[in-house]
């Protein structure tokens, strides 16, 4: 079911089974799972996608063809950027839907209170690449102050081998905290700390994570452990 976070405040409550609309003090937020359906559309005209996503929010979606890189899309109407190669988007205009798609990787909802939203997808070769720290700088680009940001559900080091040369390769890039092992003692990489890491060298602050591994959890999609070809989807927007 959609994932439900109400963050506001002092004050932090999580319902990840709730249906409904989810705040991320003022955007609203949507994670979804395999009750919602896959949100992937290869060729742009699924009606049935098209109708799972209108379910969310009816309004054009900026869902991008995402390429494992660092660019940033900036959305100025509803619907702008759709299909570009980026791996992450940015915009201050209300109702304007940046969705991110994924079945291992991160996707990682950014609001600030100046009004200011983004979206990223994070697997390791984007988070390599600075997509986090792209997505603040652009969101800081349109006047964003405090940057708050919400971790839906990706593959965690249990399950999650990693080869040694890229390993090291992240923990040059990370520091430490990102070598890992999985649940059989071999070299993992913890996709959720290089996530947080990244945050916190962008000034952002994560006030939301939602805690569950996609290859572990029969409600999501996983493309590394079961070689699904669906997605879920992230999607925030400003109300």
């Amino acid at each position: 079911m959609v994932s439900a976070l109400r963050l506001g405040g002092a004050d932090t409550t999580v319902d990840t089974g709730a249906v409904g609309p989810a705040a991320l003090a003022g955007a609203e937020v949507r994670f979804t799972g395999r009750a919602e359906g896959d949100m992937a559309d290869s060729s742009g005209g699924d009606p049935v996608v098209a109708e799972r996503r209108r379910a969310l929010i009816d309004r054009p979606w900026t869902s991008l063809r995402q390429v494992h890189g660092a660019r940033v899309v900036r959305v100025t109407r509803a619907g702008e950027g759709a299909g570009q190669a980026a791996d992450a988007a940015v915009s201050a205009l209300a109702g304007a839907p940046l969705a991110i798609l994924a079945a291992d990787c991160a996707p990682i909802a950014f609001f600030s209170s100046g009004g200011v939203i983004g979206g990223a997808h994070a697997g390791w070769r984007g988070l390599r690449a600075g997509v986090i720290e792209a997505t603040v700088a652009a969101m800081r680009g349109l006047g964003a102050g405090r940057v708050l940001a919400a971790l839906g559900p990706c593959i965690h080091a249990e399950c999650y081998q990693f080869g040694e040369v890229e390993l090291n390769d992240l923990v040059n890039r990370f520091g430490p905290d990102v070598r890992a092992r999985d649940r059989n003692g071999a070299a993992a990489f913890d996709l959720p700390a290089a996530v947080r890491i990244g945050l916190a060298r962008a000034d952002a602050e994560l006030v939301w994570d939602a805690g569950i591994c996609t290859a572990c959890s029969t409600d999501h999609w996983s493309w590394r452990a079961r070689r699904e070809a669906q997605r879920q989807a992230m999607v925030v927007w400003l109300p």
